[in-house]
Formats: structure tokens, sequence, C-alpha cells
């Protein structure tokens, strides 16, 4: 794929935290795609060349808004810039949370309105997570999203799970009814999508003509539909080295979903894992690690929910364990969940996103960090994952690739 005008990136994925840039990116990287996820906007900007010329950032940008931590009106503002700024990339994909969160009519809105693609095309389902849309009402394992776990989210709390409420003036459109999809893109608007499985996502897709008349919206379902038709051929991939194993990873959670919870505590079942919760004090929460002497160490928040105040507070001296760490040398790869705390962790360190290798299992994006410590990474989203995934993320982060081996 080329950019519209050929000065901008070939793919611009825009979303309002961390895990769901990675999320989005990296359906297009297992399809060959070169792909980045970056902290801020500006950084998928084209690069200056001599003559005056601008040369287009290739592949992939995925970039962190950090919109669902902002308040509404600064939440569409921030968005409405990112989409005007990558107005001319060739596919423009709006992620959004599989589960409803975050501001997502404003943010949906301001996207459509910096973009000035003709349409938007709604679709939040992930069926591999069990989380489908059905008669536009969308869905997590069978229970509708307002009546689950994530109705208790402390900061955006799933109110509603029908997207004819969120959306009143959209078009309803059914897996029978894809073919409706270029005339209704021809008139504009916006169109909400139901799908069940990821084949009806594919035919959503492919009903579409011309990829960059619409601003695309969803979650990594869609995302995986869209990489699917842009797929390089395989001689074209963009091969990247798998890093070196680890010799002492840090796995840093600060996700209070009970999803994450159940994966530290079967990690913690493991002899050769160890760990702290942080405290008030990040100076003796990082001696405390220290002075462990097991191959993995854990670094983690207290198990209840929190407020947003005082998430935020712990978020941060979460970063200042794990930059003292890492400063140190005393970890060399992390493993990092919750979207809010992996950007928080990445901004403290100084770099300027990750380097993206693959997407070894649903939810978490393995990287290398952009800038310095340039150590590998693996971020996953808080309500992904069965008990055991953290246990296959340390034994994935610390075995040694295989000859010849890149992703």
């Amino acid at each position: 794929m080329t950019s519209r005008n050929g000065t901008g990136p070939d793919i611009v994925v825009l979303a309002d935290d961390l895990t769901s840039a990675g999320d989005g990116a990296a359906p297009f990287r297992r399809t060959g795609h070169e792909a980045r996820i970056l902290l801020s906007a500006g950084a998928a900007a084209p690069r200056p060349a001599p003559g005056g010329r601008t040369v287009p950032a290739p592949g992939v940008r995925a970039i962190d808004l950090g919109s669902r931590l902002l308040d509404e009106e600064a939440a569409a503002a921030c968005t409405e810039r990112a989409a005007r700024l990558s107005a001319e990339a060739a596919l423009l994909l709006k992620t959004v949370d599989s589960t409803l969160r975050g501001h997502l009519a404003a943010e949906v809105r301001a996207a459509w309105a910096g973009s000035g693609r003709r349409a938007v095309v709604i679709a939040p389902a992930f069926p591999a997570e069990g989380r489908v849309t059905v008669d536009s009402v969308q869905y997590v394992r069978g229970v509708p999203v307002h009546e689950s776990d994530f109705a208790r989210d402390p900061v955006h709390p799933v109110r509603c799970s029908d997207l004819a409420e969120v959306f009143p003036e959209a078009v309803a459109v059914g897996p029978d009814r894809v073919t409706e999809l270029p005339a209704r893109v021809g008139d504009g608007g916006l169109i909400v999508c139901s799908a069940a499985s990821d084949a009806d996502l594919d035919r959503l897709v492919a009903a579409v003509p011309h990829l960059d008349d619409v601003l695309w919206v969803g979650s990594p379902g869609l995302a995986a539909a869209l990489a699917r038709r842009c797929a390089r051929l395989p001689g074209a991939w963009a091969a990247v080295p798998v890093p070196a194993p680890a010799r002492r990873p840090l796995v840093v959670v600060g996700s209070a979903n009970p999803a994450t919870r159940r994966q530290l505590t079967a990690l913690h079942d493991r002899a050769d894992v160890q760990g702290v919760t942080v405290g008030d004090d990040p100076d003796a929460t990082a001696q405390a690690l220290r002075d462990l002497t097991a191959p993995v160490l854990t670094l983690r928040t207290p198990d209840e929910r929190r407020t947003p105040t005082s998430a935020r507070a712990l978020a941060r001296s979460l970063a200042a364990v794990v930059r003292a760490l890492t400063g140190e040398g005393l970890v060399d790869a992390l493993v990092v969940t919750g979207g809010e705390t992996a950007a928080t962790v990445l901004r403290s360190l100084g770099v300027t996103g990750v380097d993206l290798l693959d997407e070894p299992e649903p939810g978490v994006a393995r990287g290398t960090l952009l800038g310095h410590p340039r150590v590998p990474v693996l971020i996953k989203a808080g309500g992904f994952g069965d008990d055991g995934l953290l246990l296959r993320l340390c034994d994935l982060v610390r075995q040694p690739p295989a000859r010849g081996d890149h992703a």
C-alpha cells in the first residue's frame, strides 16, 4: 500500500492507550509490514530529506494518544488533531476497546472530523477473545458488556452495550447485509457492523472497494481482518531479529483486572519467581527488589481497585522503580501489563516507542524499546489471556531464538 499522496505512512493506527496501539499494529506486523508503536503523533510525521522533500514513514505507525486518561473534551481534541495529521495515510484505523471502555463516541466523531474520510465503519468485535457484536449489542463471552466485570472498571465503567444508543445516527449492518456497504460508504455517515466471527469481519472488509474512503473503527479483530486484506507478499516481509534470551526479566503488573491477578498468582507458584508490591516510596521498593535472588522478578500494585488519582500515583512509582533497575542493568527485559502502566513506564524511560516484533498471543505485543535502554519488552492488555499467560510470556522472553529465527 502507498499513502494517498506519497508523503505519509502507509497505515496509521490511532489508539487511546498503549495496549490498544499494540493490538492495532500487531496483526499488520504478522502479515509482513514493518510496524512501530509510538508515544506521540509527531513521531509518525514524514521525515525531512535533502532538497526540502519529505520522506514518508514506511509501514505501520500505531500512535498511543493517551486519550483514555483525559476528560472527554481533551480526548476528542487530541484525537481530531492526530487524525488530521494522519489524513493522508492509505489506511486509517481508530482502535477502540472491545468492551467499549473509554470516550468511545466522542473520539470516533473527532477522528472522523479530522480524517476527512467519506464514511466511518465501526466494528468492535474481537471474536478470538469472546467479544462479539450481535444486532449492534456488544457481548463478552455471552454477557452484555454493561453487565460484565467491565461495568465495574474504576476509570471507565461501561454503562451501555448497545452501539445503536451510543451512535443513534448510525446505520446498522449485519453479517448478512455486507453487500450494502459500498452504497452505504458512498452515502457517507456512520455504519455500525455486527460480527460474531473472524469470517464475518473478513467479509465486511472485503466488501469495501477502496479502504481509504473509510475511517475504520474497531478492536484487534477488525485490525486483523484489515491486515489480512493488506498482507504483503512473503518475499517482501520486513524481517526483525528476535532478541537474545533475557537473563533476568521483570514482570510489571499495574492492572487490577481479575484476569491479570490470577495470571500473577499462577506465575508466583513457580519457585524461580519472587516479587514485591510497590508502595509510596519507590526507592524502598527498588531496594527490596535488589535484595531478591530469583531469576524472574515481579513488581505489582496492590490487588484492590483504586481511584484514578491513586492509580496514577502508583503507576508513577512503578515507573521510577523500573527506571532504576533497568538503568543499573539489574533486569534486561520487561513484561508489562496494563495500558496506563506501560505508557507511564516507557515515558519514564525516555524512549519514543517500541519497534514491534510480533504478537505471540492475542492482546500481547512483543518488541524492542526505541531508544535507551534498548531492551526487549512484552506489553499485555489487562483483561486478556488465561491463567497461564504470564508464565508463557516469561518462558518466551527467556528462550534462545532458533537458528536464523526472525519475525
